[in-house]
């Protein structure tokens, strides 16, 4: 079976990961990491310029799964694992038993060093790590020497000085070798150090940024940008390791979504505190399955019906609280020790949990996108609406806008190959009532098919709209006045619950040329396919009014997010030296700054990531 590295490229990522490559039997072929995913799995799929080796690799492809991590050093952290574990036949050249780098701070002197560290812990002193490779252990020495004047030098040179070294002179070492600093001062220098090194440095950032904030504000450019440079780099060191943390314990931990009548759940392993490995599964669903209660049953089932090894802990999202303490009582019998079922974690824990809620949405939409699937929910939506051939391309038209303001109309296409997203279309819509969507609606399917029809463009085979009765009367008002046929209608309205699986439809033309109203059944692979449409045209539409609104408002990013005020938006600049690092930051490391709770660091993160 050949791998359809088109429909998958179309619908990657590109935030920073972890990939894994399986051939045919369901071997791991190869493990990479990538600071974007897009742009790097992209590269393996090109027509020309590729080596014997990644030829013969990319042969073999049958499959791929994603694990989006926070930062490109958490991706590289986890990828070395993961090849550390599997030792995949195609990741010759990283299958080095070569250990971490550590910073090491030596003690029981009047003195301590600080120095880079590779290999065993013999000496006595202070490691703090693991880093992800040796140049961010010399670029965070390189900091401290300057920011704390810590010596770095050898022993034997440090013991036979009789005048200070030139790092004195640069005012890169504070001269403890010639007495130029008592050892209490020389003292609270290496308690700075340790606490940058322990991440418990707001107070030494404090001084940052308060320097910087006076800097600019006397119009030294140049030193506030030197000292944001600074605060950048010490965030790059100190970026807190969700892969490898150093914490000895061993956790299973499931992410779920759901979308569209499917399901992924993620397992991540995680074992002596290091992520060793992740697997994909996708149960099949029935109407009463939610995420809570498939996440209880695919657990059960996951332990209770195989020889699995249990972990200490099991971390899943929210569940009810009698299924996870009945998972816990039947678990702890079967491994005749206690094994605690968590959902409400905070810390590591719930970076792993995040990291595998990432991987199962980047999966589940990998999924929805195959080829093979794609073809048969057109199948299906060809016999729900009776039509005599299979649908060849279908446009969905949404509205957003915030209380009227910034209205904008998306069109989203689809095709038997899945999204085609150089078709999709955006429409600022002006000239209206705010916040009547009826008008917006007729405005953007006027604009689209006149220009289409001016333009001889392709036409689709069906028009779905988001909305009930009302909106689809637009689009059947429009197409009469422009005079163009052949297309069916169909309105898509969420039902009495509003939840996915209770959707009706409203098809155009059936009955006397007036809509009638339809449930198809929840488990409809066609239901499945409109449902997929529909929240890819309200996801472009909200993703186009959100930047038209903040143009419009002339907004920082920082701005237009719920809680974000000027004294929050403030802290963040001050915390982290500029926007840029900002938008950088994992949700982990907003919440470190003061002011910002855990829950509004998620909100932050999402909405400078949508």
């Amino acid at each position: 079976m050949s791998f359809d590295s088109q429909t998958f490229l179309a619908t990657v990522t590109g935030h920073p990961g972890v990939y894994q490559m399986y051939g045919a039997e369901d071997n791991l072929l190869y493990v990479g990491k990538a600071n974007n995913l897009k742009k790097r799995l992209s590269s393996y799929f090109r027509k020309s310029g590729l080596g014997p080796k990644t030829k013969a690799l990319v042969s073999r492809i049958v499959r791929i799964e994603l694990t989006v991590t926070a930062s490109e050093t958490e991706a590289l952290l986890l990828e070395q694992s993961l090849i550390k574990t599997h030792q995949p036949p195609y990741n010759i050249l990283l299958r080095d038993d070569k250990s971490y780098p550590y910073i090491f701070l030596s003690e029981g002197e009047p003195y301590p060093r600080l120095a880079f560290h590779r290999g065993a812990k013999q000496k006595k002193g202070r490691y703090f790590g693991p880093f992800p490779n040796s140049g961010a252990v010399r670029e965070s020495l390189n900091f401290l020497q300057k920011f704390s004047r810590v010596r770095q030098c050898e022993d034997s040179f440090f013991r036979n000085r009789s005048r200070p070294c030139l790092q004195y002179q640069i005012r890169r070492c504070s001269g403890p070798c010639v007495g130029m600093v008592t050892p209490d001062q020389y003292a609270r220098d290496v308690d700075i150090t340790a606490m940058f090194l322990l991440g418990h440095e707001q107070q030494a950032l404090e001084v940052l940024a308060t320097d910087m904030e006076q800097a600019a504000e006397i119009l030294a450019f140049e030193r506030a940008a030197e000292l944001r440079d600074r605060i950048a780099s010490l965030r790059t060191v100190q970026e807190h390791q969700a892969v490898d943390n150093g914490v000895a314990v061993n956790v299973d931990v499931f992410g779920c979504v759901q979308q569209a009548g499917a399901a992924c759940v993620q397992v991540l392993f995680v074992r002596q505190g290091r992520v060793l490995g992740s697997r994909s599964y996708f149960p099949a669903l029935s109407i009463e399955d939610d995420a809570e209660n498939l996440l209880a049953t695919f657990i059960a089932q996951f332990y209770l019906g195989s020889e699995r090894e249990l972990p200490s802990e099991i971390i899943a999202a929210d569940f009810p609280d009698a299924e996870r303490e009945l998972l816990q009582h039947v678990l702890g019998e079967k491994a005749g020790r206690k094994i605690a079922v968590s959902s409400k974690v905070r810390t590591h824990r719930q970076q792993w949990l995040n990291m595998a809620n990432k991987a199962a949405k980047e999966n589940l939409m990998q999924r929805l996108a195959n080829r093979q699937n794609i073809e048969e929910r057109f199948e299906a939506l060809r016999d729900v609406l009776g039509l005599e051939s299979v649908p060849e391309r279908i446009e969905c038209f949404d509205i957003s806008h915030s209380s009227g303001e910034a209205t904008v109309a998306s069109c989203v296409v689809f095709d038997r190959q899945g999204a085609r997203k150089s078709d999709y279309r955006r429409f600022n819509i002006d000239g209206i009532t705010g916040g009547d969507d009826y008008a917006a609606m007729r405005q953007a399917l006027t604009r689209r098919y006149r220009r289409l029809k001016d333009n001889e463009g392709v036409f689709p085979d069906i028009l779905l709209i988001d909305g009930g009765k009302g909106q689809l009367s637009q689009a059947v008002d429009v197409l009469e006045e422009l005079q163009i046929g052949g297309m069916l209608l169909v309105g898509v309205a969420k039902g009495s619950t509003r939840k996915a699986g209770f959707e009706q439809l409203f098809v155009q033309g059936e009955s006397n040329g007036k809509s009638t109203a339809r449930i198809p059944p929840a488990d409809s692979p066609a239901l499945h396919l409109i449902q997929q449409v529909r929240d890819e045209a309200h996801r472009f539409a909200v993703a186009g009014h959100t930047a038209r609104r903040d143009k419009k408002r002339g907004m920082s990013p920082l701005e237009g997010i719920a809680g974000v005020g000027p004294t929050r938006r403030r802290a963040l600049l001050r915390h982290f030296g500029g926007l840029q690092e900002v938008v950088r930051a994992s949700s982990d490391e907003l919440a470190k700054v003061p002011g910002i709770s855990a829950e509004l660091a998620d909100t932050i993160y999402a909405a400078l990531h949508p």
